[in-house]
């Protein structure tokens, strides 16, 4: 079983701070989305950051071992889980701390392959073992975390059924739809491909599965990760482009787990509202 766990949480939330208020928001919430990082921003009942409720999940599926990646927002993260650089306790769970650092020549990161490059550079002992990657603004179930973590593949996602996301149209089409093949082995991932293409992508229940960025990943992604090339527009070392690279140069380096339910998502203020009321339910 895979217990290590890395989250990506680097990022400056820049969505979220520009994003239009809405209607209903408490102001409480309103300043938090202003200013502060945004899986930090309080959600549910009792107001608590969305970190913890995947942190949570991610204790109820095993996950022993969490290397929160950050950046200059560090601080933010000490003051919630603990200031030690390694081994802070959170409910059966070990929160240590990975820096991102900017390039002297840049002014924001490298993108998210950079990041769990970095990580594992920080921490080299992951290497040797698996380890499973996650954004810090999806709100991943225990079912989805506990499939990873004990899938007998040493590299795998979660493949995500598009009709099962409660997500508005424009949304989900941003998301990178994944192929695979007869065997259930990812052959192509691709984002906003043209609408003439989509259905090349449905499996062989006439699904469309896309990508939530929760993988499994070996020392085997390491140099991809290193040499991921820089996305021409979006200026970034992007992870879905290193793992594309290295399903291109090896053929069944990851396999597909299916799975059809929603997947949260905080990127706006709208969306803690959503959040919500998704707990609420839930």
């Amino acid at each position: 079983m895979t217990e290590t766990l890395i989250i990506l949480a680097a990022g400056r939330s820049s969505r979220m701070k520009q994003s239009e208020i809405v209607e209903g928001l408490k102001s409480e919430a309103v300043q938090e989305a202003v200013n502060k990082t945004k899986t930090l921003i309080g959600v549910g009942k009792d107001s608590r950051p969305l970190l913890d409720f995947i942190l949570l999940n991610a204790s109820k599926a095993g996950i022993r071992q969490v290397i929160l990646v950050v950046g200059s927002n560090r601080e933010d993260f000490e003051n919630y889980y603990g200031n030690a650089p390694a081994n802070n306790e959170w409910n059966k769970i070990n929160i240590s701390y990975a820096e991102q650092i900017v390039p002297p020549s840049r002014s924001k990161p490298l993108g998210t392959a950079d990041a769990v490059y970095q990580a594992l550079e920080q921490y080299p002992e992951i290497k040797k073992g698996t380890y499973m990657v996650c954004n810090s603004d999806n709100l991943y179930s225990v079912a989805a975390f506990q499939a990873l973590a004990n899938s007998p593949n040493e590299q795998a996602m979660i493949a995500y059924d598009r009709d099962a996301l409660d997500h508005s149209l424009d949304r989900i089409s941003k998301f990178a739809l994944c192929r695979m093949d007869n065997d259930g082995f990812l052959i192509e991932i691709e984002e906003k491909p043209s609408h003439d293409r989509i259905q090349e992508y449905a499996d062989s229940h006439g699904k469309l599965r896309v990508s939530m960025n929760l993988w499994k990943l070996s020392g085997k992604a390491l140099t991809f990760l290193r040499d991921c090339p820089v996305h021409p527009q979006r200026d970034e070392k992007e992870l879905p482009r290193a793992i594309l690279n290295m399903i291109h140069a090896k053929a069944g380096s990851v396999f597909c787990i299916p799975a059809s339910e929603h997947v949260p998502d905080l990127t706006t203020k709208a969306d803690i509202l959503k959040l919500n009321s998704f707990l609420k339910k839930e």
